[in-house]
């Protein structure tokens, strides 16, 4: 599988060094699979949880951090939503968070929609 965005991974581990080793492991795993469906992934990984959206939540570091990627089966990438400690991720929604989106555009007020 492609993952797109490993560079949320990097920032991830320079600010918890503890994960670097085993998101280093997660990612080269990954790159190397060619799954089909989500059966398929929790072949892989037993203690990954299947959610909507295509996503799956795996758990780093005997759970103290939560990674979550959106697969799209047919092209073959991974997307990375969220990483975050287990904490962060009890915030969240995991179905829909996509911590590395850009930046949303601010509503136009009426003195812009004017010009």
């Amino acid at each position: 599988m492609n993952i797109y965005n490993k560079s949320s991974l990097l920032d991830f581990w320079l600010k918890h060094a503890d994960s670097k080793q085993e998101l280093e492991l997660w990612y080269n795993d990954i790159s190397e699979q060619i799954w089909k469906n989500p059966n398929e992934v929790k072949t892989s990984y037993s203690n990954a949880s299947i959610i909507k959206n295509s996503r799956v939540v795996f758990n780093i570091c005997r759970n103290d951090y939560r990674l979550i990627v959106q697969f799209n089966y047919t092209k073959k990438w991974g997307f990375i939503k969220f990483i975050g400690t287990h904490k962060e991720y009890d915030r969240v929604d995991a179905a829909i968070v996509n911590k590395f989106s850009p930046a949303k555009h601010t509503k136009k007020t009426k003195k812009n929609k004017n010009k």
